[in-house]
Formats: structure tokens, sequence, C-alpha cells
């Protein structure tokens, strides 16, 4: 495989990985990604260093493993609250720019962040809450939302993040699971000329009390309890910053396991440590920099976002529109967008309809691309819409508070291939007997800051590391994904080896899917399945099922399938295709055989 793109000489010794190489008079990238792990607590230390993260009270020891490795400790004894380390840059500096869809761009400055933020702290107080309440919110990737995010950590309040595309069965499972004290979330959402009802489904879901941002001129009816956001907005612009300690829970995120409840991951205040060290070096985000990722403060590059950019005193840029279209397009160019994150899906459509190609997008300076396997030829092409710049492949988990295997800007960069192990972080991959091979399933090898060590709704050590394999007498922590090492070093993308699923970005086990199937009539018993296209891109959803005694037509089946997952699951979940099977393969104690289900319909389309 030939590079796409090689780094220059002056990117190489511009870049933030080159400045620490030289600190150490290491002249070779993979000598240095090896003293970062076997050197974690001052490659930790200095990152954090130079990070500039802030503490009330400084850390006695930066990692202990006294409990094990699988319950390390980071920052033992240290006081702080992560968010002071997001308002680190000059008052007058813009660290947040968006736009509104038809609208102009808006620039928001430091000092008028922190403004915002500290007037929705008091408001949170003032309405009654107090340290260890939930927040939960459900809100579109806004200016206001960011403020509420970062507020609600400021006052030592967790925040529970729901995605705003769930419908009111999910919302009400992740209310269920946290219990949290308010919502925040707004009238309608904006969409394409279209007013979806965002409110109304947060009020399906049996929410607590809520706060509402009004969006739109159409009246909509309150409950009693319920108010708009300018009656909650406090007056008051200064907030002291709760001090906590490095393990307490400062947000909740939801990823789906292999059981029908999804996963409730905490973050704790060591997390955007990691979040901000992969900017730092893979991403390479300098002062000032324009970071733009369209996502959700529901998936966990929501937050990465936030913590990412304003750690290193760059500037989060937010899109308020679908970022499908040319108005997406001018915003990159106008807001001059350094580093621009993305998912293969968005890439397919530019590529096919030609839409970027009008814009200038020279100031950016590297793409990343996480969410889904990728297709080389999209990622060429999207190389291309900047005037040859690399695209850094990420690919992690919300457990790990940022990517375990990416590339860098000091590397030749090849499309939809990963160029190394995240700094500080190290796996091995093991075949089905569990021996060391170029192509098998990733474990990771803790300690890592931002691994998490518990679950609110799960036993941690059951899922991660019950009956795992040990690696040269090291603990190993279940993963789920499968690579394979090519022969230059470099790592592609395999998809998942488990029961989980990547449908464009978002997690979900077959069994969430399996239970809503299963409901159709026509249904006796149900196997969902994700199969990676032949030339990459977003995971095809496929579905075998055996039937129940039906007089529909294989399209209105069909039919009937989609309109139950968009309903009840998620509009963007698609099922390409409904299988019909006499009986579903299981194992002897019972269990069906996805892996047997997918080879076959891998080996039917070939």
């Amino acid at each position: 495989m030939n590079p796409f793109w090689k780094p220059s000489k002056e990117i190489i010794e511009q870049s933030n990985i080159f400045k620490m190489m030289q600190v150490h008079d290491i002249e070779n990238y993979g000598n240095f990604w090896k003293w970062s792990v076997h050197n974690k607590a001052q490659f930790w230390s200095e990152t954090i260093a130079c990070l500039g993260i802030p503490f009330q009270q400084k850390y006695t020891n930066i990692l202990a493993v006294s409990n094990g490795v699988e319950n390390a400790e980071w920052l033992k004894n240290a006081k702080l609250n992560i968010v002071d380390a997001c308002f680190q840059n000059e008052d007058n500096a813009v660290v947040l720019v968006f736009q509104e869809a038809k609208k102009s761009l808006q620039q928001v400055t430091q000092k008028q962040l922190l403004t915002l933020v500290n007037q929705i702290a008091n408001g949170l107080v003032e309405i009654g809450l107090k340290k260890g309440d939930y927040i939960a919110i459900d809100l579109p990737m806004t200016l206001e939302a960011v403020a509420i995010y970062l507020a609600g950590i400021k006052a030592g309040m967790p925040i529970v993040t729901i995605a705003d595309s769930f419908t009111p069965n999910e919302i009400e499972v992740r209310l269920k699971i946290t219990k949290p004290t308010v919502i925040f979330t707004q009238d309608f959402l904006q969409r394409a000329d279209k007013e979806l009802p965002l409110y109304e489904k947060v009020k399906s879901a049996n929410a607590p009390k809520a706060v509402v941002l009004k969006t739109s001129a159409t009246k909509i009816d309150l409950r009693n309890n319920d108010i708009y956001w300018d009656a909650f907005l406090s007056p008051n612009t200064v907030f002291e910053t709760v001090i906590q300690q490095p393990d307490d829970v400062i947000t909740v995120l939801f990823s789906s396991g292999t059981t029908g409840e999804p996963k409730a991951i905490p973050w704790t205040h060591t997390t955007p440590i990691k979040c901000a060290s992969d900017g730092f070096y893979h991403q390479d985000i300098h002062k000032n920099d324009v970071v733009c990722w369209p996502t959700n403060l529901g998936w966990m590059m929501g937050p990465w976002l936030v913590f990412a950019s304003l750690i290193n005193k760059a500037t989060v840029a937010l899109y308020y529109g679908v970022p499908m279209g040319s108005d997406f397009g001018a915003f990159i160019q106008n807001a001059k967008v350094t580093m621009l994150g993305v998912i293969p899906s968005f890439v397919n459509h530019w590529k096919s309809s030609k839409c970027m190609e009008q814009f200038n997008w020279d100031a950016i300076k590297c793409f990343s691309s996480t969410g889904e396997v990728s297709n080389p030829a999209e990622m060429e092409y999207l190389m291309q819409l900047a005037n040859n710049k690399p695209v850094i492949e990420y690919c992690g988990g919300t457990e790990i508070g940022g990517g375990y295997v990416t590339s860098t800007v000091v590397q030749p960069n090849i499309a939809s291939t990963f160029s190394t192990q995240a700094l500080g972080g190290e796996f091995v991959l093991l075949d089905d007997n569990n021996q060391i091979n170029a192509k098998g399933e990733v474990f990771i090898i803790p300690p890592i800051i931002g691994l998490s060590n518990r679950l609110i709704n799960r036993n941690h050590f059951e899922v991660y590391y019950k009956n795992t394999p040990t690696f040269e007498g090291q603990l190993l922590r279940r993963h789920g994904d499968a690579l394979v090492q090519l022969e230059n070093g470099y790592y592609k993308a395999q998809g998942r080896v488990d029961d989980t699923m990547n449908l464009g970005g978002i997690k979900i086990s077959s069994v969430q899917i399996e239970a809503v199937i299963n409901q159709l009539d026509f249904v006796k018993e149900s196997a969902a399945i994700a199969v990676e296209p032949v030339n990459g891109g977003p995971s095809l959803l496929v579905v075998f099922y055996v039937e129940n005694p039906s007089e529909l037509t294989s399209e209105e089946k069909l039919f009937q399938t989609k309109k139950s997952i968009s309903k009840q699951l998620n509009p963007l979940f698609k099922v390409t295709e409904l299988v019909k099977i006499d009986v579903l393969p299981r194992t002897a104690s019972n269990k069906v055989m996805r892996r047997k289900l997918r080879e076959k319909y891998i080996n039917s389309r070939q």
C-alpha cells in the first residue's frame, strides 16, 4: 500500500508529537510510542503538565495500582475540577463559533462562554439542585448545550447525555437508569425546513422537570413544573467552581453491550485528559485552531469535542444544520476550520453529490474519521477537498474516553488505515485460540488514563475482564473490535466480534434490535447482524428471522420491520435486508451464533 500523503519536514517539526519527542531526544515515532507505554507514569505526568491541567491540590501519585490494574487510581489525592482546564485561553479569545441554518456566523469569546456557564450554574442552584444531583441534556449540539454541559460539571452535578435522535422509549430507558433531577431540552429540532418535536418526545418519556429552550414560533404546552430557558437563566454571572476528587463522576454516557439495556458509563475528571491528550498528539490541535466535528453530546465525540478543543485552547465550531449540503461546506470555509471530523457516511454523500468541491477548505490541516469502517476511495477524495491533507483514522470507545488505535501527522497517511496504537496505551490482537496474531480481537492492556473502572447498571469486571486471557502475565481488557495488522505495521478495522454493532456511528446491541423485531406478528424469533460493505462504509443491518405463518408479502414484512425499528429505536437505523431462515443456529448453551449467520450472509454474496 502506497502512502497517499506524506508529511513535510515543516509539518513534522511543527507538530505537538515532534516537540515532545525533542524533549526526550527521541528521533523515531515508533520509539516514542514505545517510550509512552513503557514509561506510562512519566508520559501522563508530562502530558498533563503540557496540557496545563490546573489542580487545587496536586496529586501525590499519578498512578496507583495497589487494587489491581483494572482498578487503577489516577491523580491520587488530587483535587480539581476539569472544567477549569477549559478556560485557560485569553478572555477575548474566540473559543466557540456557531451558525444556525441560513444565518450568519457567530463568535463567542472565552469570557462570554464563561459568563453563560456561570449563569447556568447559578440557575441550577436557584431551582434547588445541589452537588451530586444528576442533570440530563437532550439537545442538539448548540452553544447552550455546551454551556449547560460545562456548567453542570462545574457545579459538581453529573451530566446525563441523551442523543436528540432517540425515540421516547430510548430516552425513558436512560432516564430510569440515571434518575436525573432536571432535563434540558428544546421545543423543536430544525431539520431541512422541518420542525421535529423534541419536547414532546421528552414528555412522552416521563422525564423529570424540564427546562425548555424556545427555538420556534410554534406554541407548545408546558407541563406544570416545566419552565422556559429565559425564566431559568440566572442574572448572576459569578460562580465558584466546585472542587472534587479525580474519580468523581462528571458525566454519564451510554454504550450498548450484549444485553437489551445500554451500559451506563461514568466519566470522571480524569477522562477528559484522555480526550485532550488524543487531540493534542493525534489530531495535532494547537492553540486557536478551529475544530469541527458534527456530533451530539449523546455520543462520546460530543464531550470529546468540548474537552479536546477547549483544554487545548482551540475553538469549537458548531453548525446547527445537517452536515450534508453546501451550507455546511460554506460554514467550514468561513469559520476557517483547521481540523474537521467526519463519519464515512458524510464523505460518501459529499463524493456522490460533489457539493463540497466549490469551497476553499485550505485552512484544514487534517481531517479525522471515526464511527464506521471507512472506504479508501472516499477518504482519498476527502483529502483532496482540502488540497491534499491527511485523514487521522480514529477508533476507540465511550469506555475509553478516546481512541486506542489512530494515526498521526508525523507518519505517512494511507487512506482507511491506522498508523499507530494511541500514545500512552497498548493493545494486543488475539486469535480464537488466544494466540498473538496479525488478525484478531482487540484486547487492551490496562492501565490507561480514561479507561472506565465502573458501570452504573452492570458489573464492570464481568463486562470487561471476566474470563479474558492474559498476555505475558498481564491482565487484558475485552473491547470487542477486530483488527488486522498489515505488513507495514499499520492496522485496518474489521468490525465487531461480539453482538454489538455500529450503525452510522451509533453502537447498539443485537438484542435491542431483536427485542423490537420479535414483537412483529410474522416473526417467531430473529437475529440481527451487522455486515461490513465490500467497499467499506457504514455497516449494513441484516435481520434473519424464523417466520410465524403470515400472508404478508416480503415487501410488506420489510416495510413493517423498518417502521418498527425507526419508531422504537432510531430512525437512523436502516434495515438492509430481511432474510427468512428455518432455524437460528445456536450453541449448546442455546446462545444464537450470530457469527455463523454473518459468515452465511457474506458467503451468499460471493
